[in-house]
């Protein structure tokens, strides 16, 4: 039986990332994106317009699939790193969520894998390395997105034991080429290279390649274990680190580095000079919560079960620097 793959969120950083990988395999793709977006149609890939949180706006998805062994990858959800829950973002993330699940239990699909976070994995002290869990609430975590992606994948692990077959990843934070979703961390590489960064933040995070996290979603349709979950990490570094990579590319000018005290004290008056501007802030109360999170992830699993094996993050940068040039994605 010939395989067809969906991919919710087509257009963004990790949705179109897999359309790529999947393209090169010359597999045959349908992919999401919003009404308001535009994406061409591509030998071997048909773009649909729709809204997950329309669930009859995603049926046109799943027609004429009864001679297909269908895969369904959902990354289609709005990050925030915001404090709160919006009602837009839980309407995208939980909803949209659950009417995927629907759709694909109605349809029969072959496999579901849904693309969580690892903001969703309650978090632990600082001595203690964080894994895979089999329950998640919105109670255990911190955040308005954290707390959506908990609701999220209890739904699609729910569903599981109901009898759908679907995995769930967890990547942690995507760096890499190809985004045009606007990315917080690869704003970040672009606000550094063009002068538009004030400073860098003492503090860090578990920073991953967007490729590598691809292939770890389409290496979890075929080899992943029904109901299990996968951390898709890479390793801690620290933002200055980050910046001197890019630096170290690219050029940039040095900048001071603020404590986290600072940090926190400047970020009401940094959200107000980003609205003047019409931009988006780096540095919220919640952002900065994170880069002082537990961090310490392990992608042991997903490298047995999986073979997956995330890069060096000094390539991804190289190669997001260059791809950013290319496109003119900076002046």
């Amino acid at each position: 039986m010939r395989k067809l793959y969906i991919v919710t969120g087509a257009n963004g950083h990790l949705g179109n990332t897999i359309v790529r990988q999947l393209k090169k395999r010359r597999e045959e793709i349908r992919g999401l994106v919003l009404p308001t977006e535009t994406a061409e149609n591509q030998p071997g890939v048909t773009y649909f317009k729709g809204d997950v949180r329309n669930k009859a706006s995603l049926e046109p998805l799943f027609a004429d699939t009864d001679d297909r062994e269908v895969i369904v990858f959902h990354t289609a959800g709005i990050i925030d790193i915001s404090e709160k829950v919006s009602k837009t973002m839980y309407e995208v993330n939980v909803g949209g969520t659950r009417n995927m699940v629907e759709l694909c239990r109605a349809h029969h699909v072959h496999r579901m894998v849904y693309v969580s976070s690892v903001h969703a994995i309650p978090e632990k002290n600082k001595l203690q390395v964080l894994e895979e869990v089999d329950h998640f609430s919105a109670d255990q975590v911190v955040g308005g997105y954290a707390k959506t992606k908990a609701e999220a994948t209890q739904i699609v692990l729910d569903a599981v034991r109901d009898g759908l077959d679907a995995v769930v990843v967890h990547p942690s934070g995507i760096l890499g080429p190809f985004d045009s979703s606007r990315n917080h961390l690869v704003q970040m590489v672009s606000d550094y290279i063009c002068g538009k960064l004030p400073a860098c933040v003492n503090g860090g995070y578990d920073f991953v390649d967007v490729r590598d996290v691809a292939a770890g979603c389409i290496a979890a349709a075929e080899k992943g274990k029904t109901g299990e979950c996968y951390i898709l990490s890479n390793r801690h570094y620290e933002v200055k680190d980050v910046l001197k990579m890019v630096k170290d590319v690219e050029g940039g000018r040095r900048l001071p580095v603020l404590p986290m005290w600072m940090a926190k004290a400047a970020a009401p008056v940094m959200g107000l000079m980003a609205k003047r501007k019409n931009t988006r802030p780096l540095y919220t109360k919640y952002s900065l919560y994170t880069l002082h999170s537990n961090d310490r992830f392990s992608h042991d699993k997903a490298t047995r079960e999986l073979n997956y094996h995330p890069r060096d993050l000094y390539q991804t940068i190289r190669d997001t620097v260059l791809w950013m040039k290319r496109r003119r994605r900076y002046a």
